[in-house]
């Protein structure tokens, strides 16, 4: 199987200039409501993009490019977003006015978006990636970590899809491909939730509150990685009913899958955002480097 780690491809990423490693985030993004309303964890997400930059407290360099595995982009097969300008989509009902008004209005970036289709592939299958140039965007997955992260949307981003489909390991696979990105300013950006559980979640509990399954699956997860077992976090599903109270359907886990494969070997993890919304969706939130 093909990979980006060979200098060929990666002498192909139109326009991504060789640089420091850049970081791996997982962020649990919860209610699209963060991003507009006071909370516990839009704080952190701005904290953390004034980590990128030259500025006072810089860890990493700007990023050239942000690639965000989303949740909430479900479709078969993988795709990459290939438009030059990614629509804001507000996929989801119920919310004020103030919500649907945010927008995102971060560039694409078509050409990267070719040549990683080409040069990642489906992990059993081995066919190039899907390219969408027109039908999806940056869904709020993205933009509502990213906004906070870079306000200024002048960073290009892409969208990666998650085929539901697949196991678990295939998306943990598909990551693994993406680890020679972090070397051309390629921030790479999974963003769902450790645990999240929408039928069972309570309204004005505090942050510090959790269900017993949800404070059990979200530990375990969490010392996985805190353990470097990354390759463990693919079996979750075998730990059955608990699995299935975390997860009714795993798309927020998948996320945390392709994060944990991009991840180098011995490289240590950061939590924030330990805590809870609703007492059914682990906010928790890890940055490798």
């Amino acid at each position: 199987m093909n990979s980006i780690a060979g200098a060929s491809s990666l002498s192909s990423l139109q326009g991504l200039q060789p640089s420091p490693r850049m970081p791996v985030l997982f962020i649990g993004h919860g209610s699209p409501m963060n991003v507009i309303e006071p909370n516990a964890f839009r704080p952190e997400w701005e904290a953390l993009g004034l980590a990128f930059g030259e500025g006072p407290g810089a860890r990493w360099p700007r990023p050239q490019l942000i690639l965000c595995i989303s949740a909430h982009w479900i479709t078969r097969g993988w795709w990459l977003t290939a438009m030059e300008k990614p629509p804001t989509i507000h996929d989801f009902g119920g919310f004020p006015q103030a919500l649907f008004d945010q927008q995102y209005p971060a560039p694409g970036a078509p050409a990267v978006a070719r040549t990683l289709s080409s040069e990642l592939q489906d992990p059993t299958q081995g066919q190039p990636l899907g390219l969408d140039d027109h039908a999806w965007g940056l869904d709020h997955g993205a933009w509502s970590v990213l906004k906070p992260m870079f306000p200024a949307a002048d960073i290009p981003v892409l969208q990666l899809s998650l085929d539901y489909s697949r196991p678990p390991a295939e998306h943990q696979a598909l990551g693994r491909q993406l680890r020679a990105l972090r070397e051309r300013g390629v921030l790479i950006v999974g963003s769902g939730n450790i645990v999240h559980n929408l039928r069972t979640m309570r309204r004005g509990v505090g942050n510090d509150q959790a269900y017993d399954w949800a404070l059990e699956f979200d530990q375990r997860m969490g010392g996985h990685i805190a353990e470097g077992r990354l390759d463990a976090l693919a079996d979750f599903l075998q730990l059955g009913e608990l699995a299935r109270l975390a997860h009714p359907t795993h798309d927020h886990f998948l996320p945390l899958l392709h994060a944990a494969g991009a991840v180098q070997p011995g490289e240590a993890p950061s939590f924030f955002n330990e805590k809870f919304q609703g007492a059914s969706i682990s906010m928790r939130s890890v940055v490798w480097s």
